[in-house]
């Protein structure tokens, strides 16, 4: 057995002033009632809240009181995400990963901001795995990032065994998520850590999957802190011997026969999304998508190749690629 115990956190976020002293004073509640808590894990912009306006340069004086948690409590902290501003005035959604000794061991900036609801925050491009010394390899990905399974297709085929999850999910998408973090447990066979914050951070719901896709817990609508002890054999036996005796997914994917062309975006392959209309905010009374073809008539008498790509992206104003 390879025991690891993780606590999730949901708590309140406020968005007009900072939940850094809130979220201080619950790890140390945490660590008082659970003090064989080795991982502690926020939601998605916890810190400071959803607004951009708080953005501030790495490193800064509120990672730096974090990093004195981690060190003081002996714990690996995960604190959310923050909005960070680059020297290039970019702003990304960035979390940081600090550990026992309140180092920072990896930085990750979300790949999937919300668009086009999150429209001015920028994209990051690295994946963010790491291990935990004699005990096993974990990454992390920020709310939207789960719905695109490439992402944590790359994470598993590194050999993360645990994906943690910080969100910030307040709409009605958030049965669809939950879904999501189920399927994601069983399609990768890792556990997911999925926390989510209440008020100006969400509403709640956090839960935590087993590589079987069993809920080990999940987190009603009000405060809550969830310290779970994993086992990371689990993992490593339903990897080699299928989930529940069954499907040995990642193998089955490794032994593929099958390349994608669609993620070559030179191969055409992808040709009908450049049909669709433009990444925008629906407006009051909008027809988007009631009056256009259909897949089977949106490229009728169209050549689906490399050549036909700068047609279909002047079409729908991505030119540059999507």
């Amino acid at each position: 057995m390879t025991p690891f115990a993780i606590a999730g956190v949901q708590m309140h976020v406020a968005a007009l002033h900072s939940n850094v002293e809130a979220m201080r004073h619950r790890i140390e509640i945490l660590m008082a009632r659970f003090p064989w808590t080795q991982m502690v894990l926020f939601s998605e912009l916890a810190p400071f809240g959803p607004l951009d306006r708080y953005a501030q340069p790495f490193p800064n004086e509120t990672i730096e009181q974090f990093q004195e948690d981690a060190r003081r409590f002996g714990i690996w902290l995960i604190p959310g995400s923050m909005f960070e501003k680059m020297p290039d005035g970019r702003i990304l959604n960035t979390s940081v990963v600090i550990d026992p000794q309140g180092e920072i061991v990896r930085k990750y900036s979300k790949m999937f901001p919300f668009r086009p609801y999150e429209a001015g925050i920028s994209s990051g491009t690295e994946f963010c795995v790491f291990d935990v010394p004699e005990v096993g390899r974990f990454g992390l990905s920020i709310c939207y990032d789960i719905w695109f399974p490439e992402t944590t297709r790359q994470l598993t085929s590194q050999g993360v065994e645990v994906l943690l999850h910080p969100v910030l999910t307040g709409t009605t998408d958030r049965d669809a998520e939950i879904a999501i973090a189920r399927a994601t447990a069983a399609q990768f066979q890792c556990y997911v850590f999925d926390v989510n914050g209440l008020g100006a951070g969400g509403t709640g719901r956090s839960l935590v999957v087993d590589p079987a896709a069993t809920v080990l817990h999940q987190s009603a609508g009000q405060e809550d802190m969830f310290p779970i002890e994993i086992d990371l054999d689990l993992v490593r036996r339903q990897r080699e011997a299928g989930l529940k005796g069954l499907g040995q997914v990642l193998k089955s994917f490794r032994d593929r026969a099958a390349d994608f062309p669609v993620y070559d975006r030179s191969s055409g392959a992808d040709a009908y999304l450049h049909t669709l209309g433009p990444l925008e905010t629906p407006k009051q009374g909008s027809r988007a998508g009631v009056n256009v073809a259909d897949p089977r008539t949106a490229l009728e008498g169209e050549q689906i190749d490399h050549s036909m790509m700068p047609i279909f992206r002047a079409r729908t104003g991505t030119e540059n690629g999507p």
